[in-house]
């Protein structure tokens, strides 16, 4: 992926007020264990050379861990435009581990970016014929007005992260 495409997903993030950690698979493990809040409770990430292994996030997820975790650590793909996550659901609970915590980190890869919503919509067909039919698109941390004040986290997380792995 080109190096300004991850430049471009990072200051969508940053629009809208995402932390972004680039980082290639060898640092990965340091880096992500400074931008967990501990407990953490993540799934496994399915990237070649990055796992949960050797940090703080504990796995699998749990009724017990889930309820105390003050962070969750998924695998997403990103929507460059719009600094976009897409957290497919799997059986390991990627989608209870992304919305329950107060802050959810999202591990991507540069090569997962997708530029646009076009762009994703025509992954995600090919992602649902192959039977992987479920995902939720979130951009920042969750919020809503329909009661007045705008209030951040109501209905997931306070706090959202991306860590781009850029060398896979």
């Amino acid at each position: 992926m080109r190096t300004d495409t991850t430049d471009e997903f990072a200051s969508s993030l940053a629009a809208a007020d995402v932390a972004c950690t680039r980082v290639e698979a060898a640092e990965f493990s340091a880096a992500l264990d400074g931008v967990v809040d501990a407990p953490a409770v993540g799934v496994p990430l399915g990237i070649d050379g990055v796992s949960l292994d050797d940090t703080a996030v504990e796995t699998p997820p749990t009724p017990r861990l889930l309820r105390d975790a003050e962070t969750g650590v998924t695998r997403v793909h990103g929507i460059v435009d719009h600094g976009s996550f897409v957290i497919q659901a799997d059986e390991a609970g990627a989608e209870p581990v992304s919305l329950y915590p107060r802050t959810h980190v999202g591990v991507v890869r540069a090569s997962d970016l997708h530029a646009d919503v076009e762009a994703t919509a025509a992954w995600l067909h090919d992602e649902f014929d192959a039977g992987r039919d479920s995902a939720v698109l979130a951009t920042g941390a969750s919020a809503t007005a329909d009661m007045g004040e705008l209030v951040h986290g109501v209905h997931g997380p306070q706090d959202v992260h991306a860590v781009v792995v850029t060398d896979r």
